[in-house]
């Protein structure tokens, strides 16, 4: 009997989606060949001195001994803004009808493709610049504003070493290539959550923990070092890679809108916002992932 769609779960979501399965796979190939490049340059930048600006301060100011120490936050590193230009560079080539959405190049997008990747070369950068090793660089797709395709390049993983988590939409989670299901330990009653403004709660059964990477998050919740987070109000490129492994990996995202939690569909933004571009940019909710029990905690608990 000849395969059918049933018998592959990513030829039946890209089929939903009006996509070729080698297409889906592509996309996915190529987001993973990104996060590697991006990995690549930032641990070749480890140990280097580096050039910092801040986004909230005059360039003038950055050596100002009186300028009020609150203003320097949101750091940027020539390596981010490097990383970026390569990975664009690469999309250029790989898929030119494609639009970009980078954190740190505001430019505009000018195809309105279908086809949208999300990419933050380092999130964490106020980790990286201080040698903390906690950090990751984050490529996600989007399909009409649908996440279904991402690659996280993480400092660190659950094997211990630096490497990449990726998914496609219908697929399983993967590392470095091979798939792998979440890390579940059946004895362990106390588990690990990433909600950073939380006061702690025994009642919950997790204690909290906070990494300084949203992208870093999404990948542990996938890969089930994380029980559950909630991000406050993130950007898409922190996140729209981590949607696409968490629900690989079988887990649920919730977003906060019209004064309730619903499950995650798309990305939408305000429609009064101008121009595409700065409507996606424009998106911003407050978000929970995790396992789907423990979403339901999280969301008890937020709702009361």
């Amino acid at each position: 009997m000849p395969p059918t769609l049933s018998d592959d779960p990513v030829a039946f979501a890209a089929a939903e989606l009006g996509l070729e399965a080698a297409t889906l796979r592509r996309i996915e190939a190529t987001a993973v060949d990104l996060a590697q490049l991006a990995g690549s340059e930032i641990v070749q930048a480890l140990g280097r001195s580096l050039t910092i600006r801040y986004k909230s301060v005059d360039p003038a100011k950055l050596t100002d001994p009186a300028a009020p120490i609150n203003l320097f936050r949101d750091p940027v590193s020539e390596v981010d803004q490097r990383v970026e230009k390569l990975i664009r560079a690469r999309l250029a080539d790989k898929f030119p009808d494609h639009d970009i959405l980078g954190e740190e190049i505001d430019t505009a997008i000018g195809h309105e493709s279908d086809f949208m990747w999300a990419v933050d070369p380092i999130d964490g950068t106020t980790n990286f610049i201080n040698g903390f090793p906690l950090f990751a660089a984050s490529i996600g797709v989007l399909h009409r504003g649908r996440p279904i395709a991402g690659a996280i390049w993480c400092s660190v993983s659950h094997a211990l070493y630096a490497g990449v988590y990726h998914a496609c939409l219908g697929g399983d989670l993967h590392f470095d290539g091979e798939a792998m299901r979440p890390r579940l330990t059946p004895g362990i009653r106390r588990r690990l959550a990433g909600e950073p403004h939380a006061e702690p709660d025994i009642d919950l059964p997790w204690d909290v923990r906070k990494t300084g990477s949203a992208a870093l998050e999404c990948a542990f919740v996938a890969a089930g070092l994380l029980r559950v987070a909630r991000f406050e109000r993130p950007n898409i490129w922190d996140v729209a890679a981590g949607f696409a492994l968490v629900e690989a990996a079988g887990g649920s995202v919730l977003s906060y809108a019209e004064r309730q939690w619903m499950p995650f569909t798309t990305f939408e933004a305000p429609a009064a916002t101008d121009g595409l571009a700065s409507r996606i940019r424009a998106w911003h909710r407050p978000i929970i992932i995790g396992d789907p029990e423990g979403v339901a905690l999280l969301r008890a608990r937020n709702s009361a």
